[in-house]
């Protein structure tokens, strides 16, 4: 099993503390107040609320949508969808596409960004994180609408991974999915910071809906994070007052590691660089209870989520203060 951020009890296990900062998901930390759900929710067996469905579907912009036990629960599931094929994945990005791809049959390359306009030509799959999980790198959703028609006119799909998409919706190919062949994968856990109903979706054409329904079986979503995902995607006020402070914290923490001498990239939720030293920081940076995420595969380097409130925020500062001065 590939590691993730998050996991908070290897932290602890390894380094002996109970107050940590965990900047290692790039998962909102001021998540949605999920409300209180209906008592048969947890009683029920989970039909598919229509409901949710149509909330998901304003809020995404999409024509029609399959929940999904998160994002993961796709990843794995498609590439059992398609006969043996070649199959290009961006990189550096959430290493689970690679990992699932590279079975089944397929031929999996690995595709640095600046070359996936060329890979287009050379392979039946395009898989592309967008925003990109680390970097935070982009490609213009124009730019993607040609990939997908090109894969599309022989067959091919063009996988979109838009787990971090909620900031910049504006970026987003989500409402060109009725088309064949564009695939596009959203997270409820990411800008919600919902991360722990396991709720995600997939926006593509209603064949593939339905063969990925097929795949998953019955029951994939319980009735609580179906009553719970209905309210925040339907919490406009929240959403925007939530975008708008996301955005003022990820300046922030830019501009925090900029004073310290790191010029970084990435996304309202997360920031990320290639440091030149990613074990010692990590190292470092653990020692002062703050978990971060380390890289150390084909993009070495290191990405922070943002703090869940001021003494965090000072923690990080006071860490990065005494890193730059060792």
């Amino acid at each position: 099993m590939l590691e993730h951020g998050g996991n908070l009890r290897d932290a602890a296990k390894r380094f002996g503390r109970d107050d940590w900062v965990d900047l290692s998901t790039g998962i909102n930390p001021r998540w949605y107040p999920a409300p209180q759900v209906a008592g048969n929710a947890w009683h029920r067996l989970p039909e598919p609320d229509p409901a949710l469905l149509t909330a998901a579907e304003a809020f995404y912009g999409a024509s029609q949508m399959l929940p999904v036990a998160g994002t993961q629960a796709a990843i794995q599931a498609l590439p059992r969808l398609r006969a043996p094929s070649r199959v290009a994945v961006s990189a550096p990005s959430y290493a689970e596409h690679a990992h699932h791809w590279a079975g089944h049959g397929h031929t999996m390359t690995l595709t640095p960004y600046d070359e996936l306009p060329a890979a287009v030509a050379q392979h039946d799959v395009l898989v592309v994180v967008n925003p990109n999980n680390p970097t935070g790198a982009v490609v213009p959703a124009v730019q993607l609408l040609e990939w997908a028609d090109q894969l599309a006119a022989r067959g091919g799909w063009l996988v979109v991974d838009e787990a971090f998409g909620d900031t910049a919706q504006e970026n987003s190919v989500a409402a060109h999915t009725a088309r064949p062949g564009l695939i596009v994968l959203r997270s409820v856990g990411k800008f919600f910071g919902l991360a722990g109903i396991r709720l995600g979706f997939v926006a593509a054409h209603e064949d593939l809906l339905r063969d990925l329904a097929d795949l998953l079986g019955p029951w994939t979503i319980s009735g609580p994070a179906q009553q719970i995902a209905h309210a925040a995607l339907s919490d406009k006020a929240w959403q925007a007052a939530t975008r708008a402070e996301l955005h003022a914290n990820g300046e922030r923490l830019r501009a925090l590691l900029a004073a310290h001498g790191v010029q970084s990239s990435g996304t309202p939720l997360f920031q990320w660089w290639a440091e030149a030293q990613p074990e010692a920081f990590w190292q470092h940076m653990a020692q002062r209870g703050i978990w971060v995420r380390l890289f150390t595969q084909a993009a070495r380097g290191i990405r922070l989520g943002l703090p869940p409130d001021e003494a965090g925020w000072q923690r990080l500062h006071a860490a990065l203060n005494e890193w730059s001065k060792r």
